[in-house]
């Protein structure tokens, strides 16, 4: 039984909150604009993974600090299974409505704290990964793929056209099962004062549903060796209606040589794109 390809991401979000809350002080709260997943070989059913988390870069850029947290999965027998690369905004209190803090406050569980700067750091001691040879499982590169045949598919093929419906429960479902507990994707008054026009989905969530897509085409989630995802927009849920979401794909390129192709993904919602940039790197038949 193979895990889909960005099932890492729910573990790795609950590192990397750890990591907010006591290494990347002076931020309010975060906004995701980038994911990129490196699959060695796929998670099966059985696996015992160690996750690390260390935090690769803080870029300014336009104002902005981008912050690069890199999620590594390990399996018992030493080698790395997973990358996993998240890039986020640090939010500061001068750009939240005061008001949103007491908001988020009312509305959320208890001993949840979303929106908060981080404590000092005097408390925190540096640890580096230890030295040594890193040891990156092969299986992903050698086992056969169960996808189309390299010799079937040309540049320019097009994937079937997939919309996917999102209600307000699959939000909260979603946020129960991720641990988002973020209250701009359930709670259309704190997503106003947030500075949206109403609740929108995860960034994660739509991602999901992207590689879903794509794998449904290719057939095997484990034939994916990269898939990395710049948002653009979020994909907004109304009450009422909900949201529709239009999945495309299409090949960009083909290296004979590896028997590999790229995939370009995209999303749209009320004709907006979701995704500025998404790419999955597949291994063909």
């Amino acid at each position: 039984l193979v895990a889909p390809l960005t099932f890492t991401s729910v573990p790795g979000m609950n590192c990397n909150r750890r990591m907010f809350e006591s290494v990347v002080v002076g931020y309010d709260t975060y906004m995701q604009t980038e994911e990129v997943f490196e699959q060695h070989r796929p998670i099966v059913d059985g696996d015992e993974l160690h996750i690390d988390v260390e935090l690769t870069s803080v870029r300014r850029i336009a104002g902005r600090d981008l912050i690069t947290v890199t999620n590594t999965f390990t399996d018992t027998a030493g080698e790395r299974v997973h990358t996993l690369h998240t890039t986020v905004v640090g939010v500061t209190a001068e750009d939240i409505d005061p008001t949103v803090k007491t908001a988020v406050h009312n509305a959320m569980m208890h001993d949840v704290n979303i929106l908060d700067v981080g404590e000092s750091d005097a408390a925190y001691h540096k640890t580096v990964r230890p030295e040594g040879e890193v040891r990156i499982s092969e299986v992903g590169l050698t086992r056969t793929p169960a996808t189309p045949s390299f010799d079937e598919v040309k540049v320019g093929d097009t994937l079937p056209v997939r919309h996917t419906r999102l209600a307000r429960g699959d939000l909260v479902n979603y946020a129960g099962v991720a641990g988002d507990a973020n209250p701009i994707h359930w709670d259309e008054d704190i997503a106003k004062l947030a500075g949206l026009p109403d609740v929108i989905a995860h960034g994660m969530l739509t991602m999901g549903l992207g590689a879903g897509f794509a794998s449904a085409w290719t057939g095997d989630p484990g034939a994916v060796t990269r898939y990395a995802v710049r948002l653009s927009a979020p994909a907004i849920v109304s009450a009422k209606e909900g949201a529709d979401i239009e999945f495309s794909g299409k090949i960009k390129s083909l290296d004979p040589a590896t028997r590999t192709g790229v995939i370009l993904v995209a999303a749209k919602s009320e004709n907006r794109k979701i995704f500025g940039l998404a790419t999955l790197h597949v291994r063909f038949r």
